[in-house]
């Protein structure tokens, strides 16, 4: 591990995107989504994915600049047509417009069509709680998950997140796939040569799949079983059907479909908790609800949804943001391709500093 600034990874990250035709104000947006998830130790979704996404920009499977088209269809609820522009990008936008209703309305929603992957959606719902809100993140992605019973892929991992916040900005953050391992950790395994759990993954005939490089030709499978099923349709309705957009195998692969977009659907929802209840009382409240939690043992440390995430964030804030020396390789030649200068290598200036 090497140790970046976060101002040092902006600025390579946005050029890179620049380089491959990602729009100038779209790319800070996007670079800074990717870092935040690093910085919260979600390497998984952070600058790894550039990748993936220079080469969707270059070849123009990601629209940009992004005219993404609103549509208001009652005082509290809004679709947006993404114009097969960028997840990232599309998402930050969308709860931006759900937090702006619920300013007015006490909730806000936003469903959205016509989008791509639009990587975790901790960074989302956080957004909603930096206003205060309760917010709630939704995203349907193409087929590799298995219904309950079933051995054919039918869902997409479907992430479902939900954030809660507190006065302290370590909010309450649950962001999780529907599946039994997200797609990225998958191919994070195929990398590293690691194999699977007996329970993650099965073939055609239904047997458990533990090499990684063989998940693609069987399907994951829901988590818990028939819960997580029933879990990942509900995002798969709210997130693709309710919002026209694709759904099952209406929705394309961001890995392996390079003629088209993703066709991807997310749904957010804002709750403004000041409309339900005064603020103040709601944070004595929920502080109460995690000390209960907390001394649920006598002995052990319980940790809260997005605890973890927030240790990462502020250990990283004095350290210096960690990556990995694969991704560091994957960096250099990206930089060498696009003709783009790579971050100077550490020491780390512990006076870059930004909120969370």
């Amino acid at each position: 591990m090497l140790r970046f600034s976060k101002d040092q990874l902006m600025t390579t990250t946005t050029a890179l995107l620049i380089a491959s035709g990602c729009a100038p104000r779209e790319a800070k947006v996007i670079s800074n989504i990717l870092i935040w998830c690093d910085q919260i130790g979600r390497h998984n979704q952070g600058i790894w994915r550039l990748p993936l996404l220079t080469k969707r920009f270059s070849q123009g499977l990601i629209k940009s600049p992004c005219e993404a088209k609103y549509s208001q269809l009652k005082p509290a609820v809004m679709l947006m047509d993404a114009q097969q522009g960028s997840g990232h990008y599309i998402a930050q936008q969308a709860m931006d417009k759900a937090i702006a209703l619920a300013k007015h309305n006490g909730v806000g929603v936003v469903g959205v069509h016509n989008s791509n992957f639009f990587g975790a959606g901790a960074y989302y719902i956080n957004q909603a709680c930096q206003s205060g809100m309760i917010g709630i993140g939704l995203s349907n992605s193409f087929p590799k998950v298995a219904a309950y019973g079933g051995v054919k892929p039918v869902l997409g991992t479907n992430p479902f997140a939900f954030a809660a916040p507190r006065r302290n900005g370590q909010h309450l953050l649950l962001d999780m796939a529907t599946s039994a391992s997200a797609g990225s950790s998958i191919t994070k395994n195929k990398e590293q040569g690691k194999t699977l759990d007996q329970d993650i993954a099965i073939d055609m005939e239904g047997n458990a799949i533990t090499d990684p490089a063989l998940v693609s030709q069987g399907a994951l499978l829901p988590f818990g079983g028939a819960k997580g099923f029933g879990l990942s349709l509900f995002v798969e309705i709210l997130s693709g059907v309710l919002t026209g957009a694709g759904f099952s195998h209406g929705v394309n692969s961001m890995i392996n479909d390079y003629e088209n977009g993703g066709k991807n659907g997310h749904f957010f929802i804002a709750l403004d908790i000041s409309s339900f209840i005064d603020s103040d009382y709601y944070y004595q409240r929920i502080e109460e609800l995690l000390a209960l939690v907390k001394l649920s043992h006598d002995s052990k440390k319980i940790l809260y949804p997005g605890e973890i995430r927030w240790d990462h964030y502020q250990q990283n804030l004095i350290k210096g943001i960690p990556i990995d020396s694969d991704t560091i390789q994957t960096l250099t030649v990206l930089c060498k391709q696009y003709q783009v200068q790579q971050p100077m290598v550490p020491p780390y200036d512990k006076t870059d500093s930004h909120p969370p």
